[in-house]
């Protein structure tokens, strides 16, 4: 049983209270994720989040083929950090902490991402050549779009 970890950290010209807002509204997510990947909420995203949050999305990851992806939000810190995790999906494991910490002139965002591929070894197998990029072009379009929706941190 192989488990992966996807690290990142992104920084922003912004305020604690801003990421926070921006980052723990379920709503924002389709905002920073690919249009191609046609994210629609379809539960669970009317209220501030919480732990015990189920969210139900409709997303297209791989040659328009339509996934449910469910998750719950296992831990919320007001402010600082909270996890998702998947109850059901495209993987055998997914469990995302996302991280928020004050920095001189603005935030440090950090998310790091453990998961697992289906189908044993031949998903460990086709994870290099197309898990493992499709997530880096997931989180670069997302790094990008951050820059697009609240400037470049210098």
């Amino acid at each position: 049983m192989k488990i992966y970890t996807l690290a990142s950290k992104q920084n922003l010209p912004i305020s604690k209270k801003e990421a926070w807002e921006f980052l723990s509204s379920p709503k924002n997510l389709k905002a920073i994720t690919p249009e191609y990947m046609s994210f629609d909420i379809l539960s669970g995203a009317d209220r501030p989040m919480f732990a015990g949050q189920i969210i139900q999305y409709i997303v297209t990851p791989l040659l328009g083929i339509k996934t449910t992806w469910v998750t719950e939000i296992t831990h919320v810190v007001e402010g600082e950090y909270f996890v998702d995790e998947q109850r059901f999906g495209p993987y055998a494991l997914w469990h995302h902490k996302h991280f928020i910490k004050e920095i001189p002139g603005g935030v440090e965002m950090e998310d790091i991402i453990d998961y697992k591929v289906p189908m044993g070894i031949l998903g460990q197998l086709l994870h290099p050549f197309i898990v493992k990029p499709k997530l880096d072009e997931i989180f670069e379009y997302r790094r990008k779009k951050l820059i697009e929706l609240f400037g470049e941190f210098k």
